[in-house]
């Protein structure tokens, strides 16, 4: 017995080295789809988060309905209906991009909730008083309102860029080469799921621990009153 898991030991990690680079190939992927899902969910969330806070109910109203929608239906249905549905209509995507940018188009709901928070912590006599000096309603956004409200809400966007690195494996069903994906590949040619999946596992606790990490770094480091803009 002694020297049966002696062997099972020996030739797991014997596997597991071999399919190392295949899955290292497998996060890379992971890692650009997360990134450029967050940078779609980052830059659309702040954009409805912005129209939600219209004055104007002809643009804040459809504002809100299209972020209620896309908080309250599932990641997969969206993600099908941009993969399937978009082709009837002349518009065909990589499955890469296709993948990205329904991740981007789910967590921006969520994210636009985290912008509305944090714009409106700044209190409203700076836009009162951008406004007496005659400053554009878009350069009061982008220079005194975001470069405070950003700070604080590093923690919550962080945390949303974890939930996107988590939520990858999802586009495994449009055939993303992502980490699990591979993982679940190489299971099916070795018979062999403990090793690949125990892999993909720990290489997701390190990237959630260094993604946390680099938030904390962030969260300490940026003054709290503002971004300095040169």
């Amino acid at each position: 017995m002694l020297f049966g898991l002696s062997w099972d030991a020996s030739t797991n990690w014997t596997l597991a080295w071999s399919i190392l680079p295949i899955l290292l190939r497998g996060l890379v992927v992971t890692l650009q789809a997360a990134l450029l899902g967050f940078a779609v969910g980052a830059a659309l969330g702040l954009v409805l988060a912005v129209l939600k806070g219209s004055r104007l109910r002809i643009i804040a109203w459809p504002a809100r309905v299209l972020n209620e929608f896309l908080r309250d239906t599932p990641l997969l249905v969206q993600l099908f209906f941009l993969y399937y549905v978009l082709p009837e209509y002349g518009l065909v995507l990589p499955a890469f991009l296709t993948g990205a940018l329904a991740l981007g188009v789910q967590y921006s709901a969520y994210m636009s909730e985290v912008y509305r928070a944090g714009l409106e912590s700044i209190t409203r006599g700076q836009t009162e008083a951008a406004r007496a000096l005659d400053i554009s309603p878009l350069r009061t956004l982008g220079v005194i309102i975001l470069p405070q409200a950003i700070p604080r809400i590093i923690p919550a966007l962080g945390n949303y860029l974890i939930s996107i690195m988590k939520d990858v494996p999802v586009l495994s069903v449009v055939s993303i080469l992502e980490m699990l994906n591979v993982a679940r590949i190489i299971g099916d040619r070795t018979f062999n799921y403990m090793v690949p999946l125990s892999m993909v596992g720990l290489l997701y606790l390190i990237l959630t621990l260094i993604a946390s990490a680099a938030v904390r770094y962030l969260d300490e480091r940026l003054p709290k009153r503002g971004i300095p803009l040169r």
